[in-house]
């Protein structure tokens, strides 16, 4: 090439015309979206990384893995849970594998829909460890996605939308439940859906009612609301996986028509209480309870469908000749003394085995070695050890002279927790003093998971159950960092020292993390190693 032609370059080489104004417009909505994506992409695709490596070790039935993975394979095969032979453990985990499930039913305390979940990864990958944790992994790895997109639209950040999903990766309780066949990892999954659906339905009320130029938002109707109606399905799943998502649902259900009567009153209205008393209240109620309703009664459909000559699920046919109901009250209101025999004699079998199941999951009070008491639950008081084996020196991999020890403990990341009952009083503080409503909803979701766990001082209970908590606990912990990183327009001194403390804070919470991760997957680490991690006696 020529001095001239460096010099001056041709005409075909110059900068190309800028794109028209639309054309720009659309890229940078492309690129808007595309950025509200990638990292809770990342975030998530990590989050699975730790939840499907070595997904089938241990080969053994973890804790209650002995009851639901079993139930969900005799779904599949008869539509209802039938009993097993004391053996069954054994012959499951056998080579050759042998399967001895019966037709006899077996009383089972919980409702079905989990194990239906569960049961799709049986019917992929059989029955086997990874078979029946597949399901648990996958959507423990899809609610770090949406916590990401769920951050996003209620902080209006996608990086602190990032932060609570990447605190929600790393933390340990999450990631045990992600990796073992019970029920409260799929709950969790159906609650925070629910939580993202009714986000949603906000944001389109609140884009209706902006549009109101009278500034009356007493008439106002707001029609079909198909998010409210998507939060009350899911939230129908969450009580069909377990009985407790009964109260989540009240809890949610307050919450929007709360935000009814807010957006409202912002849009002019004069009297907002009444307004959303007279025209939302009503149709929030049949959107999100009647909703649930129906799919917690069609969560029963094996068990319904089952009565063909004579047998089926426990209790099927107990209404058979029989025209009343049993009990007689509910939640110890008598009922009427009449014939019921109007009413399907499936539906009336339902109600009979309900109540044995209410009586059963209220009045369990056997001592159990890892039971805690719900004050000890936000800080990590009590673990439960689902998993425990004692190498020797020479066996699996253990080269230590004292021997070592393989353990999977259902205990949050500490410091996670920890920071997280100081966010908690940051969120009650921001909501009380500042009405913030972003801190409301993450603590109306904490009152509604947490609290009701108290009215069970008696019961044996476990704080694996807070996992259902955990995204929320993230979110608090995320608008707190949010805080500590400074305000929009802050000096840049003022962002740099905020940055440094929120980054050191998430930095510990992921060191932590992987101090105690060999006690989250089994890993066989010397016995010196693990009495280390023994921070306090309660946990072992």
């Amino acid at each position: 090439m020529t001095q001239a032609a460096l010099t001056h370059p041709p005409a075909a080489q110059a900068p190309a015309p800028a794109a028209p104004a639309p054309a720009r417009g659309r890229l940078l909505r492309l690129s808007a979206d595309w950025s509200g994506w990638l990292g809770p992409i990342g975030v998530a695709l990590f989050a699975g990384l730790l939840r499907f490596w070595n997904l089938g070790y241990p080969n053994a039935f973890v804790f209650d893995e002995t009851y639901y993975p079993k139930d969900a394979w005799s779904l599949l095969r008869q539509g209802y849970e039938g009993s097993w032979p004391d053996h069954a453990n054994a012959d499951v985990l056998a080579v050759p594998q042998h399967i001895p499930l019966t037709s006899a039913p077996e009383f089972i305390a919980h409702p079905p829909l989990g194990k239906w979940v569960m049961a799709i990864g049986e019917q992929l990958f059989g029955l086997h460890p990874f078979g029946w944790r597949f399901m648990t992994a996958l959507l423990g790895t899809v609610t770090v996605l949406m916590l990401a997109r769920i951050g996003r639209r209620l902080f209006g950040s996608t990086l602190i939308g990032c932060t609570a999903a990447l605190l929600m990766a790393v933390d340990g309780l999450q990631l045990v439940m992600s990796r073992v066949g019970l029920l409260d990892g799929i709950q969790m999954f159906f609650v925070l859906a629910a939580f993202g659906s009714l986000l949603i339905d906000r944001d389109h009320v609140r884009a209706r009612l902006a549009g109101i130029t009278d500034g009356d938002g007493d008439r106002v109707r707001l029609g079909l609301r198909p998010w409210r109606i998507a939060a009350g399905v899911l939230l129908g799943a969450a009580c069909a996986v377990k009985w407790n998502g009964a109260m989540i649902l009240a809890a949610f259900g307050l919450l929007t028509v709360l935000w009814d009567q807010s957006g409202r009153r912002g849009a002019g209205a004069r009297r907002p209480w009444r307004s959303m008393l007279r025209r939302d209240a009503v149709p929030a109620f049949l959107a999100m309870v009647g909703s649930a309703l129906v799919v917690y009664v069609g969560a029963w459909a094996g068990w319904l469908a089952s009565g063909g000559n004579g047998e089926g699920g426990y209790d099927r046919h107990w209404a058979d000749g029989r025209p009343g109901l049993s009990p007689d009250t509910f939640l110890g209101v008598p009922l009427p003394q009449v014939s019921m025999s109007w009413v399907p004699a499936p539906l009336r079998s339902l109600w009979h085995y309900h109540s044995q199941m209410y009586d059963f999951n209220t009045g369990l009070s056997t001592p159990h070695t890892y039971q805690s008491n719900p004050f000890s639950w936000l800080v990590v008081g009590r673990p439960v050890s689902m998993y425990w084996e004692q190498v020797p020196n020479g066996q699996h991999g253990c080269t230590a002279t004292g021997g070592c020890a393989s353990q999977i403990l259902g205990l949050g990341t500490p410091l996670l927790w920890w920071t997280a009952c100081f966010a908690l009083v940051y969120l009650l503080w921001r909501w009380f003093f500042r009405r913030d409503w972003r801190s409301g909803a993450v603590l109306c979701a904490v009152a509604g998971i947490y609290l009701p766990w108290f009215q069970y001082q008696e019961r044996t209970v476990f704080s694996f159950y807070m996992v259902v908590l955990v995204p929320f606990l993230c979110l608090a912990v995320a608008q707190m960092l949010g805080a500590i990183l400074g305000p929009a327009g802050c000096s840049p001194e003022r962002r740099r020292i905020g940055a440094a403390g929120a980054g050191l804070i998430v930095l510990a919470i992921v060191a932590c993390f992987a101090f105690f991760y060999p006690l989250y997957t089994a890993e066989v680490i010397p016995m010196t190693s693990w009495q280390d991690r023994m921070w306090f006696t309660s946990w072992i």
